[in-house]
């Protein structure tokens, strides 16, 4: 056991501490504090001494130095049991200090309220992560205390111990502070690496809070947890069983495609991260029973991703299938009445979610992958139309909502669409001709669209036999990136079977 005697407190964030100065009252332990936590503490009415009377230095720079002094930190760092530590104690007149309370700064609130450079370099900490990494490292005969969270656990070992610490309380203490400073770190390196326009520094800092460990993750035999880079995600679950980690995959997935599609339109039902019908109607009826319509058997047991709000009408639709989870933006209350009903559907408003143009992270053993998102929305513009016959307004809308939704589909992918709605969906095919294969057999089995049919593909066609395919079933206009050696046997083909043929220029891989 270590008896505390001394405390030195420094806080942003001075919620509750009045039920923790009364505990180091009671025990007898003298506080230094500085600045506004100064005047906390002396507003609560209890004793503190001010860092500059303690260090017999004023405060300088504005601010910017009053913690950083040998006092303070010899007062943490020095070793109880170390003659020679006690010895330069001795000399310069300094004491210990045996508790260390410190939270930083606020960087990341700053980052929400302003992008004054200027501003948010003032908010970047130096005294308290210097305290708090000298308190952790001297773990053996200091406590540390990072956040007005572990207030309760501090006074329930104070009074447990009568002012004193468990050293395996202090080295849980460190390993938390540890952490807080790395965090902390993190957040200034990756505002940094945004401000210098640098993706992919030398060396690269992720961070995140954790927002829920999960019962398991792909399968049972796996461990899963979420974390975000905020304190929490902008989404809403308002019903139903806990999320999971398959869950959570196809949310996003949901989310991402449902978030790009023209507002209070669009309707996505995704099946294991892939989409297996997707469709724009203006009436929300339509759009999910267009974009259900395209594969039902796969949606059983899927996510219906909105981005509306959902009514009673749909919301009785809605209760005839399984799903395991329905987002959208907002529900009003005759459908959640509905919806309700089903014990375990989990409801989600994902109103104020909004998709980040980040980067994109692979952990693969000990490596990370990483890359910018495939976010460009596209169009006609940027096509490159190579056959003769020239597409009507009809097909370019449906090749650029074809084009669009190709990018969200498992690589090998084929999409087609009529009427800016998936009519079939090829998806995660070692061999494109087999993506073909897939999509309109769906296409011939749920929708058998015969007219203002068009494909999107989201890499060049190897060979003639693909496009091929597509054209005896009916698909009248095609899109595809290019770039096989075989574009002009495939241009050839399409002149000679009066088929459009888009060259988009761009790929759209997604393994």
């Amino acid at each position: 056991m270590k008896k505390i005697k001394t405390a030195l407190i420094s806080v942003s964030d001075k919620r509750n501490l009045k039920p923790l100065l009364n505990v180091l009252k009671k025990n007898k332990i003298k506080i230094i504090s500085s600045g506004g936590t100064f005047k906390e503490i002396k507003k609560l009415k209890f004793n503190c001494i001010e860092v500059s009377e303690f260090t017999n230095s004023s405060e300088i720079l504005e601010g910017r130095v009053k913690t950083l002094h040998p006092k303070i930190h010899a007062g943490i760092l020095n070793k109880r049991g170390s003659k020679l530590h006690l010895k330069d104690l001795k000399v310069n007149n300094f004491e210990n200090i045996d508790l260390v309370i410190v939270n930083f700064y606020p960087f990341e609130n700053t980052l929400r309220k302003t992008t004054n450079h200027s501003k948010i370099i003032e908010n970047i900490d130096v005294g308290g992560p210097a305290m708090v990494r000298s308190a952790a490292k001297n773990y053996k005969d200091v406590s540390v205390i990072t956040s007005s969270e572990q207030y309760p656990e501090l006074i329930n070992e104070l009074n447990k111990f009568k002012g004193s610490t468990s050293l395996d309380f202090r080295l849980k203490l460190s390993k938390i502070a540890f952490t807080e400073t790395a965090y902390y770190d993190s957040v200034i390196s990756d505002y940094f690496s945004k401000v210098t326009h640098s993706n992919f520094p030398k060396k690269k800092v992720l961070y995140g809070n954790l927002i829920e460990t999960l019962r398991y993750g792909e399968n049972p035999h796996q461990e899963s947890a979420i974390y975000s880079k905020e304190s929490g995600i902008d989404i809403n679950q308002i019903h139903g069983k806990k999320l999971s980690y398959n869950n959570y995959n196809d949310i996003f997935t949901a989310l991402t495609i449902s978030k790009s599609l023209p507002k209070n339109t669009g309707t996505v039902i995704i099946k294991h991260a892939n989409p297996c019908g997707v469709s724009i109607k203006k009436n929300h009826l339509e759009s999910y029973k267009s974009a259900f319509a395209c594969d039902p058997v796969s949606a059983f047991g899927g996510i219906v991703s909105c981005n509306f709000k959902i009514t009673k009408v749909l919301a009785l639709e809605l209760s005839k299938l399984f799903l395991e989870v329905i987002i959208a933006n907002n529900f009003d209350v005759n459908a959640l009445k509905i919806l309700k009903k089903k014990k375990n559907l989990r409801l989600i408003d994902a109103s104020n979610y909004k998709v980040n143009n980040g980067l994109k992270h692979l952990s693969v053993n000990n490596e990370i992958l990483i890359q910018s998102e495939d976010t460009k929305k596209f169009t006609f513009k940027d096509f490159k139309i190579v056959s003769k016959r020239k597409p009507t307004s009809k097909e370019i809308k449906n090749l650029i909502f074809a084009f669009n939704i190709c990018r969200y589909v498992k690589s090998n992918a084929i999409v087609l669409a009529a009427n800016e709605t998936t009519a079939g969906i090829g998806s995660g095919q070692p061999s494109r001709l087999d993506s073909c294969k897939i999509a309109i057999d769906k296409m011939k089995k749920f929708t058998n669209i015969n007219e203002n049919l068009v494909a999107a593909s989201d890499a060049f066609f190897p060979f003639v036999d693909g496009i091929e395919k597509l054209v005896q079933s009916g698909v009248q206009a095609v899109i595809q990136p290019s770039g096989s050696v075989r574009d002009k046997e495939i241009i050839k083909f399409a002149n000679k079977t009066d088929t459009v043929l888009v060259f988009s220029r761009t790929r759209h891989f997604r393994h």
